[in-house]
């Protein structure tokens, strides 16, 4: 078998376990922030600035993600461009 192919193959099953395993945190993230503010709604006690701090937390998150995602991205586009087969 061809070293590239291997390469290839390990590569390809390193994107889907990295793209599955980003997947899984986004739903647990996602469902946290939405505890997280049914909590905040039922306790009126909660300060308005306490709200707004946590608001702030979800949206630097959310951006370290997405911002974190691309980067990874732009690595593994960078990879399938290496791992192609180059035209004869």
């Amino acid at each position: 078998m061809d070293p590239k192919q291997i390469s290839k193959q390990m590569f390809d099953f390193n994107k889907m376990a990295f793209e599955k395993s980003l997947a899984a945190m986004v739903v647990m993230q996602d469902q946290a922030e939405k505890m997280f503010n049914m909590w905040m709604e039922q306790n009126k006690w909660f300060p308005e600035e306490g709200k707004k701090a946590m608001e702030e937390w979800v949206k630097t998150y959310r951006k370290g993600r997405e911002d974190f995602k691309a980067k990874v991205e732009d690595g593994y586009k960078k990879m399938e461009e290496y791992l192609a087969p180059k035209e004869k």
